[in-house]
C-alpha cells in the first residue's frame, strides 16, 4: 500500500514505557499486516530493527543476547519487548500477602526523578503491591510515628534516629550483645586492650557480633526463603484485606502506595522530605489545627493530609490526575483507621491550579458537591502545602490560586508551605544554584507587597524548631513558610456563591503574580 506511513522510533525515555511499547507496537503490527502481509521472516525482523531506532536496538541486543542474530524471529522480539515493559507481578507463596518488584527493571533516564526516602530510610521495605492505570510500579511503605522515646534528641547519641521498626528497645539489645563481647574478650585476652590481631597476610581479624536468636516483638524481621510465584488476583483482595485489619491494631503507623523513580510531571506519586516536615509541624502543633477545615494543595499521595485528618474536622486534599488522586484516595481509606478514631474527615478532590473552576458535576469522580464549596469558602482556616516548589510555572500556579482563594474568603487564613531547597548545576549560570527557591522568594515578596482593596498579606519564616515525629533526614535545606491573609473590609459576595465556585478573582492589573514574578 503506497503512502503508508511507518510509525515512528520508539521513545523509551518516558515514565510510562508499558503504555509507549504497546502503542509502537499495535502501530508496526498494522504497518506490517497492511504493507508487507507476504514478507519474508528475515525482511519482517530487519524492518523491526530499522524501525524501532537506535534505543530499541540496543534493548534488543541485550534482551535477546543468548540468541544469535540469524536465528531471531519477529515474535520472540516482540515477546521479549511485551515481558521487558510488562513486568509479572510476583508474590510470596499462597501464605503471604506481600509482593514484590525487581528493582533491575526501573531504568533510569536523564528525566528520572527518585525521592531521598525512597533511598535513604534505614531498613526501608518498599512492597511492590501493583500496576497502575498508566503502567507504573505501585510500591506500599510503612511509616511510624514517633514516640517520644524514640524521637532523636541530639544533645545524647544513644537517642539519636531510630532505625525503622526497632526503636530503643532495639539500642539496649545492642548495648547488652556489646557488654558480651567486650567480656568475651577480657576473658579471651586478659585486659581486653591488647594489639588488635592480624592475619598472615597483615589484614586485620575483626570479631564479630554474634548472631542473636529470632524473638518476637524484637522489632527485626524473621528473614527466610521464600518460593516467587505469580500472583493470583482471586486472593489478592481477601490478603489485603487481612493485612489492613493487622496493621489497624497500631494506632502509630501510616501506610503509603507511591511509585518510584518517575518523570518530573510524575513526581506527586512519590513520598517526599518537606511532606515529613510539614507533618511534624502538623502534629507539634495539634492545638491550631484542631477542629479547623483544612485545604491542602498538591497533596500527592496525600500523607500530609492523613495527618492533619487526625486532628481536624475536615480535610480538602486536592491535586490533579485521575491515577494520582486514585492513589491518593486508596492512601486515605488505607489509614481510615487513624482517622476516623480521632473523628476526622478526609475527601479527595481536584482542584488544578493552572484552572479557575472548581468542578462541580457530579458524574466527573472528585468533583465537588456545592455544600463542599460552601464549606471550603466559609470555614477553611488553614490551607497548607507539602513540597510543591519545584517547576515555575507551577509556582505561579499556586501563588495565584492562594490569591484568588484567600481574596474570596471573608475570614481570615493561615497558610504553611514547606519547601526543599534544592541544589543544581546549571549552564545558564554555570554554576551550582536554586532558581525554584530564588522564583518562590519573589513571588512571596510580590504578594506581601500586594495592595488591592482586597485582603493584605504577611510572610514569616518559621524556625524548625519543632519535634520530629518521623524517620528521616532533617537537613538544613528544609524550610516552612506562614502566609497569614487578612480580608480587608469590601463588598464581597457571600461565600459558597456561583463567584465564589469559579475561583476567578484575578490580581489587579499592576500586580504580576505570572511567570514574571
Amino acid at each position: 500500500m503506497e503512502g503508508l506511513k511507518p510509525p515512528p522510533t520508539l521513545c523509551l525515555d518516558t515514565g510510562n514505557i508499558a503504555k509507549a511499547w504497546k502503542s509502537w507496537k499495535e502501530e508496526f503490527t498494522l504497518y506490517m499486516d497492511l504493507s508487507m502481509p507476504e514478507a519474508a521472516e528475515d525482511v519482517r525482523v530487519k524492518l523491526f530493527y530499522y524501525l524501532i531506532g537506535e534505543t530499541g536496538r540496543e534493548l534488543c541486543e541485550t534482551l535477546m543476547s543468548d540468541v544469535t542474530s540469524p536465528r531471531r524471529k519477529l515474535s520472540e522480539l516482540i515477546g521479549k519487548f511485551d515481558e521487558h515493559c510488562n513486568p509479572k507481578i510476583l508474590t510470596a507463596d499462597p501464605g503471604s500477602a506481600r509482593l514484590f518488584w525487581a528493582m533491575d527493571r526501573i531504568t533510569f533516564h536523564h528525566d528520572t526523578v527518585l525521592s531521598d526516602m525512597h533511598m535513604l530510610l534505614p531498613n526501608a521495605r518498599h512492597l511492590m503491591t501493583r500496576l497502575n492505570s498508566v503502567g507504573q510500579p505501585v510500591f506500599i511503605s510503612k511509616f511510624k510515628i514517633l514516640s517520644v522515646g524514640e524521637r532523636p534528641d541530639g544533645d545524647d547519641p544513644d537517642k539519636g534516629v531510630p532505625e525503622a521498626g526497632g526503636g530503643h528497645k532495639r539500642k539496649e539489645e545492642d548495648k547488652k550483645v556489646r557488654k558480651d563481647i567486650q567480656s568475651q574478650d577480657g576473658e579471651e585476652g586478659g585486659e581486653g586492650d591488647e594489639e588488635p590481631f592480624l592475619d598472615e597476610d597483615g589484614d586485620l581479624h575483626i570479631t564479630h557480633r554474634p548472631r542473636r536468636n529470632f524473638t518476637e516483638g524484637s522489632g527485626r524481621d524473621l528473614v527466610c526463603p521464600i518460593i516467587l510465584q505469580q500472583a493470583d488476583p482471586e486472593r489478592e483482595p481477601e490478603e489485603e484485606q487481612s493485612e489492613d485489619e493487622e496493621d489497624q491494631a497500631f494506632h502509630d503507623i501510616l501506610k503509603i502506595e507511591h511509585t518510584m523513580a518517575t518523570t518530573l510531571e510524575d513526581v506527586g506519586k512519590q513520598v517526599w522530605r518537606g511532606a515529613f516536615f510539614l507533618a511534624d509541624f502538623i502534629l507539634s502543633s495539634a492545638d491550631l489545627f484542631r477542629g479547623a477545615t483544612v485545604l491542602e494543595l498538591g497533596a500527592g499521595t496525600g500523607l500530609t493530609s492523613i495527618v492533619v485528618a487526625t486532628i481536624c474536622k475536615t480535610t480538602f486534599c486536592t491535586d490533579v490526575g485521575e491515577d494520582l488522586l486514585s492513589m491518593c484516595k486508596k492512601n486515605v481509606t488505607l489509614n481510615r483507621h487513624l482517622t476516623e478514631a480521632a473523628g476526622g474527615d478526609a475527601r479527595v478532590r481536584q482542584l488544578d491550579w493552572l484552572q479557575y473552576d472548581l468542578c462541580t458535576d457530579a458524574d466527573v469522580e472528585f468533583s465537588w458537591t456545592e455544600e463542599e464549596v460552601e464549606d471550603l469558602y466559609s470555614n477553611t482556616e488553614i490551607i497548607i502545602a507539602a513540597d510543591v516548589i519545584y517547576d515555575d510555572d507551577l509556582t505561579d500556579g499556586l501563588f495565584r490560586t492562594l490569591y484568588r482563594l484567600c481574596s474570596s474568603f471573608s475570614h481570615s487564613c493561615s497558610i504553611f508551605i514547606s519547601i526543599e531547597r534544592r541544589m543544581n548545576f546549571t549552564l545558564r549560570n554555570m554554576d551550582v544554584s536554586c532558581d525554584a527557591y530564588k522564583h518562590f522568594s519573589r513571588c512571596l515578596s510580590q504578594l506581601q507587597a500586594l495592595q488591592d482593596g482586597r485582603c493584605s498579606f504577611t510572610v514569616e519564616r518559621l524556625p524548625a524548631d519543632f519535634s520530629q515525629f518521623f524517620l528521616y533526614e532533617r537537613i538544613e535545606q528544609l524550610e516552612l513558610w506562614k502566609v497569614t491573609s487578612t480580608p480587608l473590609p469590601s463588598e464581597r459576595p457571600p461565600p459558597g456563591s456561583a463567584c465564589c465556585s469559579s475561583v476567578n478573582n484575578e490580581p489587579p492589573p499592576h500586580v504580576t503574580i505570572q511567570s514574571s514574578c
